[in-house]
């Protein structure tokens, strides 16, 4: 239901907020200790050292039940914050307010963006059992996956600390892909078949997420003089950076998975 409420600070929240989105707020304790993402990052680096010299002897274990569980439940999660996110974004867009998802920070302060950075945030960290997985089921574990996990769970803290005002488009792509991909996770981890193009098609989103989270820092940096455009050069620095690093990852990935092994077959027909 489309609304129009005034939150505290005078911006118009265009969705309606459930209840527990108004009364559920962890922004003081997650901007108090945010720094904790670094040592968190570096301890999972640690254990992926650990655990895949331990698995090294031993066989794989089969975690199809578990793996289920887990997959499901990051994609209903992944599922309901891009509605919710999304719906927020997509209303403020229609309404000819690019310019204030882009370059201002004011929409953290509303509840229903309030409460699924917080959830975001938090997110990060519970995805990195993603890795656990694949290290216990002896599964290739490639470059693009723990840099991924590791980067995204320190810069997304420090947005999160920051009210980097693009965050709310990094954070609104990031759950679109993921609710499509733990989609695909879980039907593959049940051994139900799904069409061949699926796991391309996400290896394309999440291209096109990288490429338009360049976009949207970009434009962070060409607007950022503007009269409270709650923005800095060194948001639109690590922006950019990051999101250049993802991009290039994962088109390398994309070709490697996709196109050179069709290109062997062709050859090879001949």
């Amino acid at each position: 239901m489309v609304t129009a409420m005034n939150a505290s600070d005078g911006t118009e929240q265009m969705l309606e907020p459930y209840n527990f989105e108004l009364y559920w707020n962890m922004r003081p304790l997650l901007e108090k200790y945010w720094a904790t993402s670094f040592p968190i990052a570096l301890v999972y680096l640690l254990l992926i050292f650990v655990g895949q010299n331990y698995m090294k002897a031993r066989k794989g274990f089969n975690l199809q039940g578990p793996l289920i569980l887990w997959s499901l439940g990051l994609a209903i999660f992944s599922i309901l914050g891009a509605l919710r996110t999304w719906g927020y974004m997509a209303t403020l867009v229609l309404r000819g307010s690019l310019k204030k998802t882009v370059c201002f920070s004011t929409s953290a302060n509303t509840p229903i963006i309030g409460f699924w950075s917080c959830l975001f945030v938090l997110s990060k960290v519970i995805e990195l059992g993603d890795t656990a997985f694949i290290i216990l089921r002896k599964r290739p574990l490639i470059f693009v996956h723990w840099y991924h996990h590791s980067s995204v769970l320190v810069y997304t803290s420090f947005g999160y600390k920051n009210k980097v005002s693009a965050g709310g488009w990094f954070m609104t792509m990031n759950y679109g892909v993921h609710a499509i991909m733990y989609i695909y996770y879980t039907l593959r981890a049940a051994k139900v078949k799904s069409p061949r193009w699926l796991p391309m098609l996400i290896t394309s989103l999440q291209i096109l997420q990288m490429f338009m989270g360049a976009i949207v820092g970009i434009l962070t940096y060409l607007w950022r003089q503007e009269q409270g455009c709650y923005t800095t050069m060194e948001h639109c620095f690590w922006s950019l950076v990051l999101y250049t690093t993802y991009f290039i990852l994962f088109a390398h990935f994309f070709h490697q998975t996709y196109l050179v092994p069709k290109v062997k077959a062709k050859i090879k027909s001949q």
